[in-house]
């Protein structure tokens, strides 16, 4: 058993470095903290968890390697994803101003406000976003190709895979509370239509990035 807990160690310790590094997840929850409230991002931040967990099983399974040795294969995902974003960018943009009636941090009151946007679409939007990150692909499969031995068990894999997608959820979900804080919140709200163009123009940033960095 000490073996593995040393070999999850590594991972973890490489891992956690990608958990705090801003990217379109992270935008994508500040977002959804700011615009909708708590409940969405975290709906948002389950998504990107489950998305996680699809990555690591095909990187498991072997697939992962299929893909990045397809040219075909690789650039459809890097186009859908730069596409993605790119219409989360416009989508922002085109959105009206984040008005202070808009606040809420789950009080009774505003649960309605809150919950605008319904849960299965927060969740897809976060399994999408990170989903049709191509880099993910290379990423995990470096990750567990260096760090992880051939003969640990596929099952001992799957648990690392679930404990990693467990702390991604905790992280983002620390993320959703601290940008649902009132304070921190009304901040955020009052750029009104600048909070909007900001994080649209990230997003078309990032898409832009993604559609024109070579991937070796």
């Amino acid at each position: 058993m000490m073996p593995y807990v040393i070999e999850f160690a590594g991972l973890m310790a490489v891992f956690s470095i990608l958990i705090v590094s801003p990217g379109a997840d992270f935008a994508l929850v500040v977002r959804q903290s700011i615009v909708h409230g708590r409940r969405a991002a975290v709906v948002t931040s389950f998504g990107i968890g489950c998305s996680l967990l699809f990555h690591i099983g095909y990187t498991i399974l072997g697939l992962g390697l299929i893909v990045s040795k397809s040219l075909y294969l690789f650039s459809l995902i890097k186009w859908a994803g730069a596409a993605y974003l790119l219409y989360l960018g416009v989508k922002a943009l085109r959105e009206k101003n984040v008005g202070v009636s808009d606040i809420a941090v789950d009080l009774p009151e505003k649960a309605a406000e809150a919950g605008r946007i319904s849960g299965s679409r927060c969740f897809l939007m976060g399994f999408a976003t990170n989903a049709l990150n191509p880099k993910a692909v290379l990423f995990f499969l470096s990750l567990f190709s260096s760090l992880v031995s051939h003969e640990t068990p596929i099952a001992i894999q799957g648990v690392y895979g679930l404990l990693m997608a467990v702390c991604l959820i905790a992280w983002f979900v620390a993320v959703s509370t601290f940008f649902t804080l009132a304070p921190v919140r009304e901040r955020f709200v009052a750029w009104g239509r600048w909070f909007n163009r900001v994080t649209g123009m990230v997003f078309i940033g990032l898409g832009i990035k993604l559609a024109t960095q070579q991937v070796n």
